[in-house]
């Protein structure tokens, strides 16, 4: 129906291979064509009141095909781009919302004295920063922190212009401006992130602020999907049928109003020989209808090497909104047949208060009761 997306995947490959024959007279620059594919199976023990059995696919790792180019222009300066594309592997769908490059879309000039610009759909900085010490994550890939308020699942800003700094004696930073794009109202939409990262021997650590005003979209909120409570900034986020006992989700169809997002997060984490260990804090504000809540999310855990191909991932949360409270734990056995190819064995146990409906990560259906678990097998090949 759109014909942005008439080009499709098959496409792109074709014009990726033309660009990089044209591109093999100049050697001065390249292309790269990368993916990652991840499918599995998974198990929860309570998705709306029943058993669940389902296949799903980008857990581990968000399925992606990607292009990546570099051009030497010569006195220290190229001209870099992206674009990546996320999908499901179960039914072939484009992912984040179905936009064709939902991943990433930028083009941009890199200087080996001042670091790089770069304009279009990328990841904020509490992805460049801190999202790494998600340790949980790392483990189960839906160990995402509750309802991902926090941003530190990976997540974009779209329309926007970011500098990333070169590398100074292991320290690093970056700030990105989002523009909002509305007529009239320059602060409507937008949205703005800043961080920074330090890394020295065995020892590294990052922080960002993300805030985003009006979130919209892909990020827009659906307080019980995405934690499991019926009110949300003193506001019901559910109705219920007298008679029967259903709810029914109240911001399913159309989005919570919410005003300000902002998020800061902190982690660090230090390697002992085969044994990492890992750590992080965030303290997210959340406005709207004239509201104010905070959530604030602790993590720790580790992983250990048994091998080079075994590695087990662990981790522990405790998140706290709104007089409300989570426990989770998550872990991860991984083996790699190769370098490019891991399978794996998943699983997490969350337990919220009372009158909490439990969700995982924001991956399920709400719990009936204020626990959830699951179990996956799964299997990734990185290209």
């Amino acid at each position: 129906m759109k014909k942005s997306n008439s080009i499709g995947l098959s496409g792109l490959a074709i014009v990726a291979s033309s660009v990089c024959t044209a591109t093999a007279v100049h050697a001065q620059s390249t292309i790269t064509l990368y993916g990652i594919v991840d499918a599995g199976v998974t198990y929860v023990n309570n998705a709306g009141g029943a058993h669940l059995y389902k296949f799903d696919d980008g857990v581990s790792y968000g399925n992606r095909i990607g292009f990546k180019g570099v051009e030497d222009l010569g006195g220290g300066l190229q001209a870099v781009f992206v674009l990546e594309s996320g999908f499901r592997l179960g039914d072939g769908q484009y992912g984040f919302g179905g936009a064709e490059f939902g991943r990433q879309a930028y083009v941009g000039v890199k200087s080996s004295q001042w670091g790089t610009v770069t304009l279009g759909n990328q990841l904020d900085m509490t992805n460049e920063f801190v999202s790494v010490y998600n340790i949980s994550a790392s483990a189960s890939g839906y160990a995402i922190h509750q309802g991902d308020f926090d941003r530190m699942n990976g997540d974009r800003l779209p329309n926007s212009i970011k500098y990333m700094s070169n590398d100074y004696a292991g320290f690093s930073f970056g700030g990105m401006y989002s523009f909002g794009n509305t007529t009239g109202n320059f602060h409507q939409k937008s949205a703005w992130s800043v961080g920074a990262r330090y890394e020295h021997a065995a020892f590294n650590m990052g922080a960002a602020y993300t805030q985003l005003n009006n979130p919209f979209g892909i990020y827009a909120f659906d307080p019980y999907a995405m934690i499991g409570t019926k009110t949300f900034l003193g506001q019901p986020t559910v109705s219920v049928d007298p008679a029967t006992g259903a709810m029914t989700d109240l911001y399913s169809a159309s989005s919570f109003p919410v005003d300000k997002q902002g998020a800061f997060a902190i982690g660090a984490a230090y390697t002992i020989g085969d044994l990492m260990l890992s750590g992080d804090f965030t303290y997210t504000t959340i406005k709207g209808l004239g509201q104010t809540s905070h959530m604030q999310v602790y993590e720790a855990g580790a992983s250990y090497s048994f091998t080079p191909a075994l590695m087990l991932y662990g981790g522990y949360q405790h998140t706290s909104f709104e007089g409300n409270h989570w426990n989770q734990g998550s872990l991860g056995f991984h083996y790699l047949l190769s370098k490019r190819t891991d399978v794996y064995v998943s699983g997490d146990y969350l337990r919220a208060s009372n009158g909490v409906n439990a969700v995982i990560g924001y991956g399920f259906t709400p719990s009936t009761s204020n626990t959830q678990s699951d179990l996956r097998i799964g299997v990734k090949h990185s290209f």
